[in-house]
């Protein structure tokens, strides 16, 4: 008895754990799939089966919606892994003033999304928007960034990049450091170029820290909603409409089934596309 308590012992402290786990993420898990099914209030709910589903599938907007998130995820992940991937090496190579560059890159990643989203709005304005602004100084003559159906879901994009890239290139310049130095001296002394050391080298033994990098930024451009929400709200008309921003329409509408029951599609959408790109990516990677 003696001997199964001492076994069972390490497995006590993993008790507070799973509790927050099952409280905070396993539970509403199961009533958000279990509410999908059902026209629900705060007070009161009815079994209606799979019609929140059809129903949600017939909304206007939903192709563009999955045409957008999709767009939107695999164009701020392609940003954030080259631009990241860039900073990384520069500011890993012999340059001054290296902590307080890393700080400045970091900088962005700290700041509220919906301050974020408010500013580079304000930012972008037709006509009083400091980048237009600038932009005439020199004889260009501004678009319409986030008003224009053809640029804007773009222009959320490069500003979702430019919050986003510094946690890409802290985990960059992490795996970088990792690389041993051996191989660049010996490469060094065969006559190899910066861009041999960057190609066979830095390249390849990255690999795990740019698997990481793809994976976190493409959950999170499949999920992004307040960065959208405070910069467009979903317009002009669907064009930036995104399937999280047609869920919180349809919650804010006082449609909470139908809200749930997207929130289930976004959960399994968001699983089908990452889940099969962590698979591959994850295939084979350099050992060091």
């Amino acid at each position: 008895m003696n001997k199964n308590m001492n076994n069972m012992y390490p497995y006590f402290f993993l008790i507070p754990a799973i509790l927050i786990y099952g409280t905070f993420f396993l539970v509403p898990t199961a009533l958000s799939f279990f509410y999908s099914f059902t026209w629900w209030t705060l007070t009161d709910w009815e079994f209606i089966g799979f019609d929140n589903f059809i129903q949600f599938f017939q909304e206007p907007s939903l192709r563009i919606g999955f045409r957008n998130t999709l767009v939107f995820a695999f164009t701020t992940m392609g940003g954030k892994v080259i631009l990241g991937l860039a900073l990384a090496v520069f500011l890993t190579s012999k340059i001054r003033n290296k902590d307080l560059l890393r700080s400045i890159v970091f900088f962005p990643a700290l700041l509220s999304t919906i301050a974020v989203g408010y500013t580079f709005s304000s930012m972008m304005h037709p006509t009083k928007g400091v980048i237009n602004t600038i932009l005439s100084f020199i004889g260009i003559t501004g678009p319409n960034w986030l008003g224009n159906p053809d640029i804007a879901l773009l222009s959320v994009a490069m500003t979702d990049i430019w919050k986003g890239v510094g946690i890409a290139t802290v985990i960059f310049i992490a795996g970088l450091m990792a690389i041993p130095t051996h191989y660049y001296e010996a490469l060094k002394i065969d006559g190899g170029s910066a861009l041999q050391a960057f190609w066979h080298i830095t390249l390849p033994l990255s690999r795990p820290a740019m698997n990481t990098v793809i994976i976190l930024a493409l959950i999170g451009g499949l999920r992004t909603f307040d960065l959208v929400w405070a910069m467009t709200g979903g317009g002009p008309g669907f064009s930036t409409d995104l399937l999280a921003s047609i869920v919180y329409k349809q919650y804010a509408a006082g449609f909470f089934g139908l809200s749930t029951a997207g929130n289930v599609l976004l959960f399994l959408f968001v699983a089908l596309v990452a889940f099969p790109i962590f698979k591959f990516i994850n295939r084979k990677e350099v050992d060091l």
